[in-house]
């Protein structure tokens, strides 16, 4: 499997190519740094992308820098990536950081870790059409997604993936890894239908926290990791392609 200096590698081999704009942001108080991925118009509806926050799952990461590679991403919109958000853990192939934390239980109060606050202040005064982020499970069969806010696009996701030949987890044979109150589990769709405390889970999520305040709607995809990887990373591009298709056309 390659490297993350693969991945960072690739990244900034596509700088300027293609209305690419490819920045490394500080991690706040750590000797690190974030890749930050910009493309799209200015005055384009803006989607948000993160992928890596844990870096046991590598397959969001790679899934990225393929479609951008590729052009796979819908020209009708603006895009933020943030490619990897746990370097350290992408390194070490560990689902915490270097610092021993889960940095995807850290976006409370102005983010708690590094790779949290670092996200945090460079998305201050964004809004987004639309979050996605890329996830793993180790313990599922199937594809199966998170939904935030605004409802309607899980159906079309979950759809898209079925009708390229993927399974869709089973959702009642599934630890879903947060005790959320009485979420509503439709077909490989996990919509919590009460405030979840963050302090149940350890702490706000990215996807918890941009479905609060910055995106109307926000979806975490999650994807087999006993699939082979190239198989995780077509089942993400699906995904991710049928959400933004779901998109009014600005």
């Amino acid at each position: 499997m390659q490297s993350y200096d693969d991945l960072q590698a690739r990244w900034k081999a596509l700088r300027g190519t293609r209305d690419v704009r490819v920045r490394e942001i500080a991690a706040v108080g750590a000797p690190r740094t974030l890749l930050c991925v910009e493309t799209g118009s200015h005055a384009a509806p803006e989607v948000a992308l993160a992928a890596g926050v844990h870096g046991d799952e590598p397959a969001g990461p790679w899934t990225l820098l393929a479609m951008i590679e590729n052009n796979d991403l819908d020209s009708n919109f603006a895009y933020r990536m943030w490619p990897c958000t746990n370097p350290s853990g992408f390194r070490n192939g560990t689902r915490i950081s270097v610092d021993g934390v889960d940095v995807n239980r850290s976006f409370g109060r102005g983010g708690q870790t590094p790779e949290a606050r670092a996200i945090v202040t460079a998305n201050r005064d964004r809004k987004f059409v639309l979050s996605i982020d890329l996830h793993e499970d180790c313990d599922a069969d199937g594809f199966y997604c998170y939904e935030y806010g605004a409802g309607g696009f899980g159906e079309r996701v979950v759809a898209a993936v079925r009708a390229a030949g993927f399974a869709i987890q089973d959702l009642t044979r599934c630890n879903l890894g947060a005790p959320f109150e009485e979420p509503e589990l439709l077909d490989g769709i996990v919509r919590p239908t009460k405030t979840v405390e963050s302090e149940a889970i350890g702490g706000l999520s990215y996807s918890m926290l941009i479905s609060r305040h910055a995106a109307k709607r926000a979806l975490t995809f999650e994807t087999p990791t006993r699939l082979p990887l190239e198989e995780r990373i077509a089942i993400h591009s699906i995904a991710v392609k049928a959400a933004i298709a779901a998109l009014p056309k600005p």
